[in-house]
């Protein structure tokens, strides 16, 4: 009796110690997988990575070499006016107050005029000419204006929905269907990030203006994709992240106790079923606990000069848009790959003459001067900057004439600008009829600007692809072509 309970404790000794063996290759080729550096530091030095970046899940990205190394896209959430913006229409001005011509609209989807008299609404800002170049920017922006010869204007753009969220599907993942990759998760999909201890697609929003519209959450999901690609949102006032700091009486060395043993038991759930959730789960955890250092360490700017933060027009930590693109600036630095800025107020309905100004100021400086900035710090010619809104505004008046006039949505023609790494700056791209409502020179869809974001970044757009439900899926769907014009 004695000797088969020897027996059966041996076996158990031997099957823990097997176990505990495999567990612990297991472990060493589940860190390889995650974070190859960890394995091979010349591998990290190689590729001028840190040890715990997130890797890129394809091997044979960037296609070919690279003019950028991150994005920062500044999201004019509701849709800015191309015709107080960067889109003068004179002969619209003459039209003022005059039907708009039938043989322009008919036909055409419109969202909240559909079934009323259509009335030209001129520009109710005059545009002025900035820089060497001579762009053509309304007066609300004159900081724009001083870096009018690093910006590349589109006039051309269009979209496929005519409504706020739809639209602002599409320009996240490049299809107005719902559930599928935003564009800073196909990003981290293709070539990783360079953050050690921040994730590699950070989300910051601001309100200011008229009527913030809604930002839902999927816009920066990472759909059908591994979900250690999905965007995380960051808070500019109070915690930037929900339980960034330890509670009361938890140390930093009883969370990392916590987050090893919950790593342990992870680990030990992907021994039995490789599932790339569980890696996913694996890294999140761990990423977390490295946020709690990294983290308020971003968001102290106390080591930012004064005539820095007076640049921007921010303090600090005031949930302002010049103060997350302060936080753009830092992010970038410390290897964050995409960057997206939320500014919610340019629904103008209405009262463009109240609130257009508003959402102006808000904006106005503070994107010039992240320009400036990473232009001062030599950073500029490896960060794409994008600012746009989902679509624009019609050429019609909606509400009264005169000081409440406004504008509603409008998918056939809006402008937006690009400046960075590989841009042409000092140029204007693309044009509108002369009322402003078709693209008629150029024009440019929202996969078309992705295409030419992927390949500014190193990447063939028709080749980054995730097979999921029998096809391969891309960013760009089954369109988008590169914008060479634009391009240096």
């Amino acid at each position: 009796m004695t000797s088969h309970s020897n027996s059966i404790e041996n076996q158990l000794l031997r099957r823990t110690f097997l176990k505990r063996s495999t567990l612990s290759v297991g472990t060493v080729a589940l860190s390889s997988l995650l974070a190859p550096a960890l394995l091979d530091p010349s591998r990290a030095a190689a590729n001028n990575t840190t040890s715990l970046g997130l890797e890129p899940a394809l091997g044979s990205t960037p296609h070919f070499p690279a003019r950028v190394k991150r994005v920062i896209f500044l999201s004019m959430s509701g849709g800015p006016s191309q015709f107080e913006t960067f889109d003068s229409k004179p002969k619209l001005d003459e039209m003022h107050g005059k039907p708009m011509p039938a043989s322009v609209t008919s036909g055409q989807p419109i969202a909240q005029l559909q079934g009323q008299e259509l009335y030209c609404q001129k520009s109710l800002y005059k545009f002025n000419r900035y820089g060497e170049s001579g762009q053509q920017i309304s007066e609300l922006f004159p900081h724009i204006g001083g870096v009018a010869d690093d910006i590349c204007i589109i006039k051309s753009m269009h979209t496929d929905q005519i409504n706020h969220d739809p639209a602002n599907t599409v320009m996240n993942t490049g299809t107005s269907i719902s559930g599928r990759p935003s564009m800073g998760s196909w990003l981290l999909y293709g070539l990783g990030s360079e953050s050690a201890d921040l994730p590699g697609f950070v989300v910051l929003t601001s309100k200011g203006g008229r009527n913030p519209q809604p930002i839902a959450t999927r816009q920066w999901h990472s759909g059908f994709l591994p979900g250690r690609y999905q965007g995380v949102e960051f808070y500019s006032t109070g915690d930037p992240v929900h339980f960034v700091r330890n509670p009361a009486g938890v140390s930093r060395n009883n969370q990392r106790q916590l987050v090893d043993a919950i790593g342990q038991l992870n680990k030990l759930e992907q021994q039995q079923r490789f599932d790339p959730e569980i890696e996913t789960r694996i890294n999140q955890y761990e990423m977390a606990f490295r946020m709690q250092a990294s983290v308020p360490e971003l968001m102290d700017i106390t080591d930012e000069p004064q005539h820095v933060l007076d640049m921007y027009g921010t303090e600090g930590a005031d949930g302002s848009f010049a103060y997350n693109c302060l936080l753009a600036r830092r992010l970038a630095e410390r290897g964050v790959r995409f960057i997206q800025l939320y500014h919610r107020g340019w629904d103008h309905h209405n009262d463009l003459t109240t609130f257009m100004p508003i959402c102006a100021e808000l904006t106005d400086k503070p994107t010039a001067a992240l320009i400036q900035d990473l232009k001062q710090r030599d950073m500029l010619k490896d960060t794409l900057i994008v600012w746009t809104g989902e679509f624009g505004r019609t050429p019609m008046a909606q509400s009264n004439k005169g000081n409440s006039a406004g504008r509603d949505h409008h998918m056939r023609s809006f402008s937006l600008f690009m400046c960075g790494g590989g841009i042409r700056g000092g140029q204007t791209y693309g044009a509108t009829d002369d009322l402003g409502y078709h693209a008629v020179e150029n024009p440019v869809h929202v996969n078309d600007l992705h295409a030419t974001m992927l390949h500014q970044l190193g990447i063939d757009h028709k080749k980054l692809t995730y097979f999921y439900q029998g096809r391969k899926f891309r960013l760009t769907d089954v369109a988008g072509e590169v914008l060479h014009d634009v391009l240096v």
